[in-house]
């Protein structure tokens, strides 16, 4: 087994690349997918892979009782800190420390590029579902994954170099307004996501390439090419 996306050292960046309002593009596609992909709250809801728990406080807020579940010490102490009523587990995703059919819906908010067994934490993800509760992810859309534009103007080329198929493994560090982040993970085809819905025994839903809110320049090319690849899939 491939080893897991290690957040504890990269934690404190990613507090401060998260909590600053309108600076990564979370803030431009979280409502769509909480409109449009998650159910109305239930009897308890699961988060694979909360970190610093922004997705789980603003499902708190919608009215979701949320249990946020992550590997990371450092993240769940932000976590915590930032919400001390909250519940936050600390566990693999692969490996959750839940009950069988305990919980109507689970999310994944860009979780699923960094565990290092997607096709396992899918199937926990099933396990812990009742009958008919649902998994709603959001991923880095495949496409996105494997090319890049070559310019920063908006009518920029996308250009994919190698090959779309296949995991990949990815590291890259970002510098933006004074913050500094590197990501690691891993790049997944559609078709090896849909893979992990079928062994699950999960059936889609609803699924959608949001575009973001805003249409600035340095936005505006993700309104011509995927950035996010949202889904809703039930547990029959």
């Amino acid at each position: 087994m491939e080893e897991e996306v290690d957040w504890d050292q990269e934690a404190d960046n990613w507090v401060r690349w998260a909590r600053t309002p309108d600076h990564d593009a979370y803030w431009q596609y979280r409502d769509e997918f909480f409109d449009r992909i998650v159910p109305r709250p239930g009897r308890c809801t699961v988060e694979v892979g909360c970190g610093e728990g922004r997705v789980a406080r603003d499902l708190t807020a919608r009215g979701h009782r949320v249990v946020g579940v992550d590997r990371s010490r450092r993240l769940l102490h932000y976590a915590r800190d930032a919400d001390p009523s909250g519940s936050h587990v600390l566990a693999n995703a692969a490996r959750l420390p839940i009950a069988d059919a305990s919980c109507d819906l689970v999310v994944a908010y860009n979780s699923l590029m960094d565990v290092a067994d997607m096709p396992t934490t899918v199937s926990e993800a099933a396990r812990v579902l009742e009958p008919g509760g649902r998994l709603c992810i959001c991923v880095t859309h495949p496409v996105s994954d494997a090319g890049r534009f070559v310019g920063s103007e908006a009518e920029s080329v996308f250009e994919i170099t190698g090959s779309y198929f296949g995991r990949r493994r990815f590291e890259e560090t970002f510098d933006r307004d004074g913050l500094t982040i590197t990501f690691r993970g891993w790049s997944t085809a559609l078709e090896d996501y849909m893979g992990a819905f079928e062994r699950a025994g999960l059936l889609v839903e609803a699924l959608r390439e949001p575009r973001p809110v805003a249409t600035s320049a340095r936005k505006a090319v993700w309104h011509r090419v995927p950035l996010f690849l949202t889904i809703r899939l039930v547990k029959p």
